[in-house]
C-alpha cells in the first residue's frame, strides 16, 4: 500500500507564487529580498492555514539562495524553527541566543522561525528582548502567530508586522480546482465552492475537507455529495424555502421545515442560513452589488430568477424576521415553535411587505374601476363661521361610487356649551374641568328647586344605613382612601344637614370632591332630597390624640397603678 500524504503536506507551497491569496505580503518580501531591504525581525500574523509558516520557509530559503544554487537545496543547516508551545521557558530563550553568535557554515544568513511565539512565558519575552532588538548580521528572525494581541508591545515594537488575511472563497476555489485538476478529479463548481466556504478563509482546512470528500465520492464531486458529507445545508433548502415563502403554502413550509429537521440538521443554523439566503436574494437586485454574491456560476443564475420574484420590501422585512428569530433562539424554551412562528410570519407577507391581516380597509379606486363603477366627485360645503362645518373642510374632496343622495337644505346644528356660547374648550384643560364642575353644580341646584321631588322624614337609623352601605361600596370598588376619610369621623344630623369636622384641610377638600354622588345616594336611601352636607375643619381635634410621653405615664398609670412602683424600684425615667 503506498502511502499517501495529505494535500495540505502535498502542495505546500516552495515559491512566493504558489501562495494563495497573499499577494500583497509576498510581493513586499520579493522586493525586499531584492533591494537589500529586508529587516532583521520579522512578526507574520493572521488566522490558521493562510501561509505564515509557508512563507516563513519560504523566505528563509530564497535569502540563502544565490546564482549557483541548486533547486533541491534547503539549506537545512541554515534554518532552525522552534516551537514555542513546547520550548517556552527561559532556558530555551537562552539556548537559543547562545547559538546566534554561531554565524553559518552554508549561506549567508542564519533563519530562526519562532511558531506559535504568543505562548512564550512572560520571563522568556524579557529573555529575548535584547537579542531580538540588536542580533548578529548573520541571523533573521522570523516570529509568526495567530494571536498578535498577547504579544507583550515590547517585542512588537522590535519587529516588521505582516498582516496575513484570510483566503476569500474565490482564491481558494481557484485553488482546489487546480488541485483536482492535477488528480485527475472532476468536482462541479458548487461542490468546490461549498469546500472554500466551509473552510472560513483558511487553505489548510480547505484541502483537509477536499481530501476527506475525494475519499467519500471518489474521482466525481458533485454538490449533492459535498453537502452529504459535510452535513451542510445547500441552496436548494433554501430556494425551496423562499418559494414556498413567496406562495403562502404554510402547510407545505412547515412540513419542508420538519424534513430539514430529521436530517439531523439545527433549527438555529436553518433560520440563520434563510436571513443569510434574502441578503444574498437583495444583493442580486442590482447590478452594482451583484459582486457580493460569493457563490458558484450556476447557483448565482438561479439567485437571479429567484430575486426577480422577490420584491425588496419583502426581503427586509423577511430578513429582519428571521434575524429576530436568530437573536431569541439560544434563549428560547421551545425553540422550534420559535422558528415555525418565524416562518410562519414569514409566508404571511404579502408582495408589498404587508401582513395579510391589515389593520387598513380602504378600498383603493382600481377596485371600483375594475368592477366598471364610476364615481362621481362630491365637495361638501365649507363655511368658515361653523366649528363642525370646519373641521370637515381639511378633507379634499372625496370619491364615492355612483349612488349619490339628493342634497338637503343646510341646517345648522346645535352648538352645546357650558358658560361661553360659540367656544369649544378640550376636553383636558383645566378650564374645562372647572366648566364641567360648575355645571354639575347647577344641575344640582336645579333638582334642589324642584317641587314635586320627595321630602319624607326618616330616621338616624336609616340614615347610618345609607351612610355605611356607601363606605361599602367605596371599598368594593377599591377606593380605600375616600371609604377611610368617611370612616374617620360620625356625621352628626342637624335636621337635613350633615355636619362633618375634620383636624386638617386635607380630608375637607377630598371629602368635598365627592360630595355629589354621595348626596345623591344618601337622598335617594332616605327619600329626603333636602339632605345636604356641611364639612368644617378643628384643629384642636388633632391636638387632642397628641400626647407627651408623661401623658401617656399618667393614662397607663390608671389602668394599672402598679407601674408607679415599677418606676421607684428601678430608678426609671420617662
Amino acid at each position: 500500500m503506498e502511502h499517501f500524504v495529505v494535500s495540505a503536506r502535498k502542495y505546500r507551497p516552495q515559491t512566493f507564487k504558489d501562495v494563495v491569496g497573499q499577494q500583497a505580503i509576498t510581493n513586499t518580501l520579493l522586493n525586499a529580498i531584492e533591494n537589500n531591504h529586508l529587516a532583521q525581525a520579522l512578526l507574520f500574523t493572521g488566522p490558521r492555514g493562510v501561509g505564515k509558516t509557508s512563507c516563513a520557509r519560504i523566505l528563509a530559503k530564497m535569502i540563502n539562495s544565490d546564482a549557483n544554487t541548486t533547486k533541491d537545496e534547503d539549506f537545512a543547516f541554515n534554518i532552525f524553527e522552534l516551537d514555542a508551545a513546547s520550548n517556552n521557558s527561559v532556558d530555551d530563550i537562552r539556548s537559543l541566543t547562545d547559538q546566534v553568535r554561531i554565524p553559518p557554515q552554508v549561506g549567508k544568513y542564519k533563519v530562526y522561525i519562532i511558531d506559535e511565539v504568543h505562548m512564550l512565558s512572560q520571563a522568556a519575552f524579557n529573555a529575548f528582548l535584547k537579542t531580538l532588538e540588536e542580533p548578529p548580521k548573520h541571523c533573521i528572525f522570523i516570529l509568526a502567530t495567530t494571536e498578535k494581541h498577547k504579544i507583550i508591545p515590547t517585542i512588537l515594537s522590535r519587529c516588521q508586522i505582516f498582516d496575513f488575511k484570510r483566503i476569500t472563497v474565490k482564491d481558494a476555489k481557484e485553488y482546489l480546482k487546480y488541485i483536482a485538476k492535477e488528480q485527475g478529479i472532476e468536482a462541479e463548481d458548487d461542490a468546490l465552492h461549498i469546500i472554500a466556504q466551509k473552510a472560513d478563509g483558511a487553505m489548510r482546512d480547505a484541502l483537509s475537507i477536499f481530501d476527506r470528500v475525494v475519499s467519500f465520492s471518489g474521482k466525481n464531486l458533485t454538490r449533492q455529495a459535498v453537502t452529504e458529507n459535510l452535513n451542510v445545508l445547500d441552496y436548494e433548502t433554501y430556494f425551496t424555502s423562499t418559494d414556498l415563502i413567496l406562495e403562502n403554502k404554510i402547510p407545505e413550509l412547515l412540513i419542508h421545515f420538519n424534513d430539514v429537521l430529521s436530517k439531523g440538521f439545527d433549527g438555529h443554523h436553518y433560520i440563520a442560513g434563510l436571513a443569510s439566503h434574502f441578503r444574498d436574494l437583495l444583493v442580486c437586485q442590482n447590478p452594482e452589488t451583484i459582486e457580493l454574491l460569493e457563490v458558484g456560476d450556476d447557483t448565482k443564475i438561479k439567485y437571479i430568477d429567484q430575486c426577480k420574484k422577490s420584491p425588496q420590501s419583502f426581503l427586509i422585512k423577511g430578513i429582519d424576521i428571521a434575524n429576530d428569530c436568530d437573536l431569541k433562539y439560544k434563549n428560547s424554551k421551545n425553540q422550534r415553535l420559535l422558528v415555525e412562528l418565524a416562518l410562519m410570519q414569514l409566508a404571511s407577507i404579502t408582495f408589498d411587505g404587508e401582513k395579510k391581516n391589515s389593520r387598513h380597509y380602504i378600498i383603493p379606486p382600481s377596485y371600483f374601476k375594475a368592477k366598471g363603477i364610476q364615481p362621481v366627485p362630491v365637495t361638501k360645503p365649507i363655511n368658515k363661521e361653523k366649528p363642525i362645518e370646519k373641521a370637515q373642510s381639511i378633507s379634499k374632496t372625496v370619491e364615492t361610487p355612483s349612488i349619490v343622495a339628493e342634497p338637503k337644505p343646510h341646517t345648522e346644528i346645535p352648538k352645546i356649551s357650558i358658560d361661553k356660547p360659540g367656544k369649544q374648550t378640550s376636553g383636558l384643560s383645566l378650564k374645562s374641568i372647572r366648566e364641567k364642575k360648575m355645571h354639575q353644580i347647577k344641575q344640582m341646584d336645579v333638582v334642589i328647586d324642584e317641587d314635586n321631588l320627595p321630602r319624607e322624614p326618616f330616621t338616624e337609623e336609616t340614615f347610618f344605613e345609607a351612610w355605611n352601605s356607601y363606605i361599602n361600596a367605596l371599598h368594593r370598588k377599591g377606593e380605600k382612601i375616600m371609604a377611610s376619610i368617611m370612616e374617620m369621623e360620625v356625621p352628626k344630623l342637624k335636621g337635613t344637614s350633615i355636619c362633618l369636622t375634620y383636624s386638617n384641610t386635607t380630608n375637607k377638600i377630598e371629602m368635598e370632591r365627592a360630595k355629589f354622588p354621595l348626596l345623591a345616594h344618601l337622598r335617594k336611601a332616605c327619600n329626603n332630597f333636602d339632605l345636604d352636607l356641611e364639612i368644617t375643619v378643628n384643629e384642636e381635634i388633632a391636638k387632642k390624640y397628641a400626647f407627651t410621653p408623661q401623658e401617656k405615664f399618667e393614662k397607663l398609670k390608671e389602668k394599672n397603678p402598679n407601674l408607679e412602683l415599677l418606676k421607684k424600684t428601678f430608678g426609671l425615667d420617662i
